[in-house]
């Protein structure tokens, strides 16, 4: 292996969907015994949440199913990101036109939406749980665990 494959997963305020699909996909990197192959992380696109722990609805419903994500804090994008990452993952288009627009003129990376890579979910877009109720962020998880899985196939078939 030459180069370890990396991922940033980017929703608005690092707390909910972003670093949920930082915990799903650790989880399947570290069962598949990719650690040292792939490098993840989350990312918000406003900075509302710096340093703050992911919400705790979206910690305990993560770890209902067995993922942790208590050592997870909330960052903003950055610039050098679109250099650091191969992937950049927007978890609905809002965010996304964003990335687009902070990317650097000419960036090959894959930025797009995370759901491209869903193959049981239709939506393009992981919604929003923050504002909802406890269902929201089990819709999430199941949105999150489809593309995390197909994400990880795409990457074993293409990158590594």
């Amino acid at each position: 292996m030459t180069h370890q494959v990396s991922v940033l997963f980017v929703c608005m305020g690092n707390i909910c969907r972003s670093p949920t699909a930082e915990a799903v996909f650790r989880h399947y990197v570290e069962s598949a015994g990719l650690t040292d192959a792939i490098f993840i992380d989350s990312a918000g696109t406003h900075d509302y949440h710096i340093g703050h722990a992911p919400d705790l609805r979206s910690q305990q419903a993560a770890g209902q199913r067995g993922y942790q994500m208590n050592g997870l804090r909330g960052r903003q994008v950055d610039k050098s990101d679109f250099e650091r990452f191969d992937y950049v993952l927007a978890m609905d288009k809002a965010n996304l036109a964003i990335l687009q627009y902070l990317a650097p003129r000419g960036c090959k990376k894959h930025v797009q939406l995370f759901l491209d890579y869903a193959r049981h979910h239709n939506e393009e877009e992981v919604p929003d749980p923050y504002y909802g109720g406890a269902l929201g962020f089990e819709h999430v998880l199941d949105m999150v665990e489809d593309a995390a899985q197909s994400l990880l196939q795409h990457i074993r078939q293409n990158d590594l």
